[in-house]
């Protein structure tokens, strides 16, 4: 069964009566908008996007959350941006940070607005809505007040459950600065049910103005700690489903803290919790965004939305994803999907149950496009990386002789889907190995060509010549090829490589007897004869 379908199972067991009720399930996940997101949070995105896509498939009222934070402060300047002129505003909170373009709403909605954008476009649907306003509305107001009358029992939870050490007397709240706006900079000394006393000092990022007051906590006006305020989410905001990362969800971790804080002082069931791993790109967990191919945008970018997708749900939660765009990971994918694919159109033509793939396959689609998906030929990925480097050749044309019937519709916009991210892939992050220059004179390389590897293009020549003008079939001449290098016995090695040196400069390239084909039959033939003398 498929991971997501067997999660389905635990959630509608669990929650049996309040689907009976009809209200709905509440299903969140959240991200601070500090910076460009960077695409390992794309993972809980998706995580809670399908879910809800499976309980609204069997008829289970749902609602899929989804918080922008911009309510933390700013701890860390993105390195794309002038530190001196952000500098001032670390420690204030993201929503009073101007934007770096000067146009969106503030610093947090400027990069809120990107990751937005790419969530939409993976057909995930939930309601937005910002931390500042359930500040501003008062909503945090009853669990602001427990947690500062109860600040004992939270300072014992933080030490029994993780060992951190709160000294006495510490207040789990954050007020805002009322002369420097500062949030991070606050620290509580007294409360007295209903005004804080605090003070503006200087913390490891950002100084402190000095400054000492008295102010209300409520309606905006101050901040719960991150694991308090994770706690007081659950109940504010009435969770029933929210998964956490593996980081958090550890023995001792902050899901562990949050959830005892949650049963203890705010006296509130935690939601059901779908722990999940990290997002790993070329080994390494995805935990800012440096670097190419880091970001949600830049990996959204590089495929049709039902690859992202794939990419994001074909492991369960509790496996790594490994993703490198600068390896074969994205023929590979390709490659992954049009097998899944294979297995659906069968399992639909014959009528059949959808195998676990198959099942897969259905979902990495989005909802509306999921009744629309019909047969239809997929050329490899890797093939049309190689043709689309070949001006001369139509790719349609190419396809069609593949396929061995005329194309319809849906292969058209198959094949043009796949040169556009083909495309773009070879622009940015494909590895050599994909990437070729057809040499238009014969490389000196070829001058050190052995007399068998000679003997072998002169055999190779005398067979495209013996087919004569019509169009040469891949497959047969890649077959022809293997046949030319048994019968001499040559080193598979020093014959495939002849080839490439010869016309691409390098010993490696795409399926031989499929690249000779392509290319035109005089150009061929003349090459032969050049390296082969």
């Amino acid at each position: 069964m498929f991971w997501a379908d067997r999660l389905g199972n635990e959630i509608e067991q669990k929650f049996k009566e309040k689907i009976a009720s009809g209200k709905p399930l509440i299903i969140r996940d959240e991200k601070t908008a500090s910076g460009r997101v960077h695409v390992g949070s794309l993972r809980g995105v998706a995580l809670h996007g399908l879910i809800s896509e499976i309980l609204s498939e069997r008829n289970i009222n749902n609602t899929y959350l989804f918080e922008i934070n911009d309510n933390d402060p700013m701890d860390d300047i993105p390195a794309t941006l002038d530190r001196k002129i952000y500098e001032p505003y670390l420690g204030k909170p993201l929503n009073t940070v101007p934007s770096p373009d000067g146009k969106a709403a503030n610093f947090a909605e400027y990069y809120a607005e990107e990751f937005i954008g790419v969530i939409r476009e993976l057909g995930f649907s939930p309601e937005f809505y910002r931390v500042s306003d359930v500040y501003r509305e008062g909503k945090f107001n009853e669990v602001i007040r427990l947690a500062l009358e109860h600040a004992g029992e939270i300072r014992k939870i933080y030490k029994e459950i993780s060992g951190s050490e709160r000294a006495e007397g510490w207040l789990p709240v954050n007020v805002i600065c009322e002369k420097c706006g500062k949030v991070s900079t606050t620290v509580a000394t007294s409360y007295d049910g209903e005004q804080v006393e605090y003070v503006c000092r200087d913390v490891t990022f950002t100084n402190g103005c000095g400054y000492q007051g008295k102010i209300s906590p409520f309606n905006g006006r101050a901040k719960l700690p991150w694991k308090v305020e994770w706690a007081a989410k659950f109940k504010v905001i009435g969770i029933d489903i929210e998964g956490a990362g593996k980081d958090h969800s550890t023995r001792g971790g902050a899901r562990q803290v949050a959830e005892a804080i949650s049963r203890q002082v705010f006296h509130h069931e935690p939601p059901f919790n779908i722990p999940y791993e990290f997002f790993n790109i070329a080994g390494k967990k995805m935990s800012s965004s440096k670097g190419r191919g880091s970001s949600s945008r830049e990996v959204a970018d590089l495929f049709p939305p039902e690859l992202v997708r794939l990419l994001l749900l074909q492991r369960e939660p509790q496996r790594v994803i490994e993703f490198n765009p600068e390896g074969d990971t994205v023929p590979l994918l390709y490659d992954t999907y049009d097998s899944y694919a294979g297995k659906y159109f069968s399992d639909i033509a014959t009528g059949e149950q959808l195998s676990d793939f198959a099942r897969t396959f259905f979902l990495m689609h989005k909802p509306v496009d999921r009744p629309r998906l019909s047969p239809h030929f997929l050329p490899r990925f890797s093939q049309i990386a190689y043709l689309v480097q070949m001006p001369h050749v139509s790719i349609t044309d190419q396809v069609a002789q593949e396929k061995g019937s005329a194309l319809v519709a849906e292969d058209v916009q198959e094949i043009e889907s796949r040169e556009k991210y083909a495309r773009r892939w070879l622009d940015t992050y494909a590895p050599e190995e994909y990437q070729f220059v057809l040499q238009q004179t014969l490389p000196a390389a070829a001058r050190d060509f052995s007399a068998e590897q000679k003997h072998a293009l002169k055999k190779v020549l005398e067979k495209i010549t013996a087919l004569g003008d019509g169009p040469v079939d891949g497959l047969a001449l890649h077959t022809a090829l293997h046949d030319i290098k048994n019968e001499m016995g040559i080193n598979p090695k020093d014959f495939f490589s002849a080839l490439y040196i010869s016309f691409l400069d390098r010993p490696s390239g795409p399926k031989a007897g499929w690249f000779l084909s392509v290319l035109k039959r005089d150009f061929v033939i003349r090459r032969l004869e050049a390296a082969s003398a």
